[in-house]
């Protein structure tokens, strides 16, 4: 049973709320002023708070204020309920992070749906989804019913690629926001002198195409190939700006969601620009060996094409060969069949990416 606090100093208001509530099947608790108020919040954790704004001891804002600095109470949904309607008492509630507003007097149903409309926000908001196509599928599915939407794609169906295969390439119409199921998926930009800088080394959970749906140009700012046999799932543009655009709290959810991890690219290109090719070169290959993509099973060593990795640390290739045998002569490294790379000494390494 879901639970509500209701801080009134009114004795008629408070009860005759608490029986609306009690009545559509809510467990209610009630306070008359702001401090206990503030003391039932901190111990009941209600699932919804309806808080009267003008009270002795303590007003509603100072009760939102103190609610907000406590980890286990700022989360929880915030309706304020008053007698006032000046513009500005209104603007100050919400700024302080107020989800609704209800002037006195109120109607039945409108108490109701405020309830419920927050509830239905807050289980919408605190639900973790997973980075599979179940999770994808859960959240859109969500999604749809909290912005009363049926036009959103439900179902997906998986679409092959084959080793090398390019998904789209650079300044072609953006159609489509992708989500790995199995496989690997290199990003690339090309130079004007045709050298290709790796944006990223997606693999199972990963999404990759989002941020040139976000750009005005309706283009791809990046090319897509398969570096392992993948499984893709495609997420339609129409769909993805809907999700994006239709409402703030279910686009940050999204984003969330999509993001995969923005420090660590940030962190790739700050190494690609201040590191130095050795630093550059080592942290390619824990970050590759950590994520434990395009390793071959048999002997544990890293797969990847000598120009793909050279992008990936923004060098030509020559340089990368050379740094790679450098590495082995030092005993960092094996280079196995099919070169591929074994790390041997990964504390070296780490040393080599802090200290260089």
């Amino acid at each position: 049973m879901k639970k509500v606090l209701i801080i009134e100093d009114n004795v008629d208001v408070r009860e005759n709320t608490a029986d609306i509530l009690e009545l559509a099947g809510y467990k209610v608790a009630t306070a008359e002023n702001g401090k206990i108020g503030l003391e039932k919040a901190i111990q009941l954790l209600p699932d919804v708070i309806v808080c009267d704004i003008m009270m002795p001891e303590m007003d509603g804002y100072e009760v939102l204020q103190d609610l907000n600095k406590n980890a286990k109470t700022a989360s929880i949904p915030f309706v304020f309920l008053t007698a006032k309607t000046e513009r500005t008492d209104m603007r100050k509630g919400m700024n302080l992070g107020a989800d609704d507003y209800l002037t006195k007097p109120f109607s039945e149903n409108e108490l109701l749906e405020a309830i419920e409309c927050r509830m239905k926000k807050h289980d919408f908001l605190k639900k973790e989804y997973s980075k599979t196509i179940e999770g994808v599928s859960q959240f859109i599915e969500a999604a749809s019913t909290y912005m009363d939407l049926d036009h959103l794609s439900r179902d997906y169906s998986p679409q092959k690629f084959n080793k090398r295969d390019v998904i789209y390439m650079e300044g072609s119409a953006a159609n489509s926001l992708y989500f790995i199921h199995s496989g690997v998926v290199k990003t690339y930009k090309s130079t004007e002198k045709g050298k290709e800088l790796v944006t990223g080394l997606c693999s199972a959970g990963h999404f990759f195409g989002q941020l040139s749906l976000l750009t005005d140009t309706g283009k791809y700012i990046e090319t897509a190939t398969v570096l392992e046999d993948a499984e893709l799932y495609e997420i339609p543009k129409s769909d993805f700006k809907t999700l994006m655009h239709g409402n703030k709290e279910v686009a940050n959810k999204f984003v969330s969601l999509i993001s995969n991890n923005l420090v660590e690219m940030q962190e790739q290109m700050v190494n690609v620009a201040y590191g130095t090719v050795r630093q550059r070169v080592a942290k390619a290959l824990l970050d590759i060996h950590n994520q434990r993509i395009l390793i071959d099973n048999e002997d544990k060593g890293i797969s990847i094409a000598r120009e793909d990795f050279a992008g990936l640390i923004g060098t030509a290739t020559e340089t990368a060969i050379r740094m790679l045998t450098d590495f082995k002569d030092e005993g960092l490294i094996t280079i196995g069949s099919g070169r591929r790379i074994v790390l041997e000494d990964i504390e070296a390494l780490e040393e080599i990416v802090i200290f260089g």
